[in-house]
């Protein structure tokens, strides 16, 4: 899996949580869950979301990494060369 295929999966994901939203609207650099709108709840919703489909777990300690669509790209990137 290349680094598009996996921020499509993500990309993927938060339509699900933020229907509305259209490509263009989705932040690559702001913090997602103010950019979108959604609570801890979604954005736990999101994480879970990408463990199933992407098989990687970001732990708690981690969340910092991932709170935007670029952050979250490349964590989920060297997380998947590493297995």
């Amino acid at each position: 899996m290349n680094k598009e295929q996996i921020k499509t999966s993500i990309i993927q994901q938060i339509r699900i949580i933020a229907p509305d939203l259209e490509y263009d609207d989705i932040p690559s650099d702001e913090n997602l869950q103010n950019a979108l709108e959604i609570d801890s709840y979604d954005f736990l919703h999101l994480l879970t979301a990408l463990y199933e489909q992407l098989g990687v777990q970001v732990p708690e300690a981690d969340y910092g990494k991932v709170d935007t669509l670029n952050g979250m790209t490349e964590y989920f990137v060297e997380r998947i060369k590493l297995n």
